[in-house]
Parts: structure tokens; sequence; C-alpha cells
């Protein structure tokens, strides 16, 4: 019954939708507002900022904040302004590829061009010489990692130290994504309520095409789980996870517990966060944040620096 409602909603909304979406210039979609990170990547790239580290900063934790589908570096603001002035670790903010730009550049994208960005800067971080690099993921970024791991990209690299996931997805909340395949190429798009200031830094529109990237990405990725992914030596995963998630099905974690273990054949950890937010620690533009999500966000953030410098 499900899946027929879905159908019939994606129907709907088929009927409605135009080929192409009507963009204006105060949406990211538009080709005018691009991600900051673009015009200055030494602000928020750990290898454009310090190429050459001494000795002393190589061995320094560098975590590589990595964003969710349709969003942009802005998702890890936050974590970056509550981080400020911290001499313990250095903060990557990465802008996905295909992500921050224009709709066109976003609707030809790949996951595997978003995923390249990330292999990118730990490349480039590898190959200056920082020792102790760590992962934080949001959303769709958490499946590009998990990929990345069961895809054995780190067995040629340095080992990162810890994996952090924020409400990954490997299932969605919303089960239409499954339908995408076969009516996707009659929808065009589908175009996502949100606020002028959300339009500046999230897609307003999501191209199918990039829909059906996702859903591959995300069957690639329960099916590593299936066939069980082993982290790289040394390194331990944790799942920070909303237990009302709008967008990642709380089993998602589950599946990532069950599906996962360390190099030495020992769990990974989860934590189930009371929250009904998705990527409960981004906070700003939201319509409204208790003191709860306040709560969330600040309990994160010192968990997360912890676990990197080792408390």
């Amino acid at each position: 019954m499900k899946t027929i409602l879905s159908l019939l909603v994606l129907l709907v909304i088929t009927l409605a939708c135009s080929p192409e979406p009507t963009i204006t210039k105060d949406m990211l979609d538009g080709g005018t507002l691009f991600d900051p990170s673009l015009y200055k990547p030494a602000n928020y790239l750990v290898s454009k900022a310090m190429p050459n580290p001494t000795p002393e900063q190589a061995r320094k934790p560098v975590i590589i904040a990595c964003h969710g589908y349709s969003a942009t570096t802005f998702e890890w603001d936050e974590f970056r302004s509550w981080s400020s002035g911290r001499t313990d670790f250095y903060l990557s903010q990465v802008l996905l590829g295909g992500h921050g730009r224009s709709y066109d550049d976003f609707k030809t994208s790949t996951w595997h061009d978003w995923q390249a960005a990330i292999m990118d800067e730990y490349s480039q971080l590898e190959k200056a010489g920082y020792q102790n690099i760590n992962l934080l993921t949001s959303s769709t970024s958490g499946a590009l990692l998990l990929e990345l791991v069961a895809s054995g990209y780190f067995a040629n690299h340095i080992k990162p130290q810890n994996l952090l996931l924020v409400d990954p997805i490997v299932i969605p909340s919303d089960k239409s994504l499954s339908l995408i395949g076969a009516l996707g190429p009659m929808l065009g798009y589908i175009e996502t309520k949100q606020s002028a200031d959300e339009d500046k830094v999230y897609y307003h529109f999501r191209p199918q095409e990039t829909l059906q990237q996702l859903q591959s990405l995300l069957t690639v990725v329960r099916q590593d789980l299936e066939k069980g992914i082993t982290l790289p030596s040394g390194c331990s995963l944790k799942v920070y996870k909303s237990k009302k998630d709008p967008s990642a099905d709380p089993v998602s974690a589950v599946l990532i517990y069950q599906g996962s273990q360390t190099a030495d054949g020992k769990p990974i950890t989860v934590e189930l966060i009371d929250s009904e937010l998705h990527v409960y620690t981004r906070l700003k533009l939201r319509d409204s944040v208790t003191a709860k999500d306040q709560q969330n966000q600040t309990a994160t953030f010192t968990d997360i620096s912890n676990l990197v410098i080792g408390r």
C-alpha cells in the first residue's frame, strides 16, 4: 500500500512539473551564487592553507568535514565556529564535486564526482605529510565514505584515525526514492520546500539525474554492508544518528553496525541522538531550534573533538 501511495504522489508531482525548473539568480542553482570555498579555498582546506606544514603541524589531527547531498560547506560552518581558536586540531571543509555551483553542474555530476573531492583533499594532506587524518561526514557523505572503505581506497594510503558519521543515509526515510529510476525521466526534478536563505546554500531543485545517482550509491553501499566492511588497521568508526530522522531512516545506523567492524573484528560504535532533525549538528536557518537541539549539537561537537585528539 505504501508503495502504491508513493507512486501516486510521484505521478501527481509529475503532472505539476515543467521540463526545466524556473531558477532565479538568488538561488544556489542559478549559477550566480557559488560556495565560498571556490573563491577562497585556503579558508576551508588545510591542504591549501598549510601546504608545507612543520613537523609539529603535520602531527596534529586534521578533520576533513564533508557535507550531504544538495548541500554545501555551510553544513559544517557551525562546527568551525564552535572550534574557532582551538589549536589542537585542524579542520578542512570539503565541497563535494558537482555541488555549490550551478544547477547544470549539479545535474551532470555523478556520485563518483561527489566522492572525488574527498579523495583529493585526503591525498593532498597525505602528500603534504599530515599523519593524523580523520573524516567527519553528514548524510550522503557518510555513504560516500563507507564506499571508499569498502572499495579498498585506504589500502594504498595513510590510514585514517577516526571515521565519524552524522546521520548517515543508507536507507532513505522517504521510500519513494526507490521509484526514481522508473519515474525520474518523467519528473525532471524535485522542488524542495525551504527558505530563501536556505536557497543560497542548498539546491532548491533536485535534478532527477542526481537522485538516480544517490539511489545508485545507496544500493552499492547496502551491498557492501551485506558483504561486510572491515575498517583499516587502527581506525575506529562512530555513528551519531537521530532517532526520528525525516531523511535518513534510523535503520541506516543498524545496517552500518551490523555490516561493519574494526580491523581486529570489534564492533563499531553507534550513538542514538534524541532528535527529530536530519543532520542535527546544523541548526542555522532552521525554522525552530530547541534547547535540546543546542545541547545535542554541543555534545556531539565536544565528543568529536575529544575522539580526534585522543581524550
